[in-house]
Formats: C-alpha cells, structure tokens, sequence
C-alpha cells in the first residue's frame, strides 16, 4: 500500500457564531472569531490517498487527475468564499476547522473513489500555521 498527499490552498471567511445566542454569549464563546464583520484564513488543504501502485503506469493515481478532482469538488466551491454564506456543503453547520475538514472528506470521497483502486485516506485542513484538523472517515 503506498499513501499519496495533494497540497492544495485557498482563502475563506467565516465567521463562528450561533444565531440563538446573544453576542455577548458569542463573543465569551469565540472570542475574536465571533466578529460581526468576518474574518478570513489562508488555509492549506493536504488531501491524501491510498492503494496499490499500477506497475503499467507507475502511479497509484496520476496527480493532475487527483489535482482537478480536488479543484472541480472543492477548492472552486472554498477559495474566496464566505463559509458561512456561500457554501452549500456547510448549510446550517459552525463553520469550523474540523467540521470543514469532515465536509471536504466527503465532498471527495465519491470521484476520488471512482478511480479503480484508489482511496481516500485522509484529508487535513491547515487553518493556522498552528492550528489544523485531520480526518480519516471514521
């Protein structure tokens, strides 16, 4: 088995907040993330996939297919947009880290997995030099 990651970026507002909350509860919640006005993060996407090396090609999958998967699924429905507004993979939920890095788990999954042999095995999502979350579909 050999694991295969994709670097990819984009850059996105958003802002953590609960509606049902006053802004107050927010901003004790958040903090600064709870700005009325948004705030942005240039996040680094590493999307990475699993099997067996074809021995024809040489690849496990060829990287610009992987490379346009991840562009056409994701990274053209995230780079400029307002999480909160734009983002229909994220309707209704917090638009956090961990849970943007479950939805783009899933929003991949399927045309990545219709490449004969291939298979998702993780997606970790930099928000922050600091600061990232890593899912496994678990």
């Amino acid at each position: 088995m050999v694991y295969l990651t994709r670097r990819e970026t984009f850059n996105a507002a958003h802002r953590m907040y609960r509606e049902e909350w006053s802004l107050e509860k927010n901003i004790a919640t958040f903090g600064k993330c709870a700005n009325p006005n948004w705030h942005g993060h240039n996040y680094s996407l590493f999307v990475t996939v699993k099997g067996k090396i074809s021995y024809e090609t040489g690849y496990l999958i060829d990287l610009k297919l992987l490379k346009m998967i991840i562009k056409d699924h994701v990274i053209e429905k995230l780079d400029h947009k307002n999480l909160n507004l734009d983002v229909s993979f994220l309707a209704g939920k917090m638009a956090t880290t961990e849970l943007l890095c479950v939805e783009i788990f899933n929003e991949l999954k399927t045309p990545i997995e219709s490449n004969e042999g291939v298979f998702l095995h993780s997606v970790r999502l930099h928000e922050t030099e600091n600061n990232y979350a890593e899912y496994f579909g678990e």
